[in-house]
């Protein structure tokens, strides 16, 4: 089995934390989408692990809130 890259490792700490409240402020989320492309290839972990935040804010297990 692959090891996952260590971007997808620290995008993974990264949702983790910031989910940790299930909530999401927009600063958080940015953080998110900003790690995800600081290395201009969003590789195949990493997009199994957006889809699955994505999914989760979609579906309310996540709540959008303000600062």
């Amino acid at each position: 089995m692959k090891k996952p890259s260590s971007s997808a490792t620290s995008l993974k700490e990264l949702i983790n934390h910031a989910i940790s409240d299930l909530e999401i402020t927009p600063s958080e989320y940015q953080q998110i989408m900003d790690h995800a492309h600081d290395d201009g290839h969003i590789d195949k972990e990493e997009q199994v692990l957006l889809a699955q935040f994505h999914a989760m804010l979609n579906n309310g297990t996540l709540k959008r809130v303000r600062e």
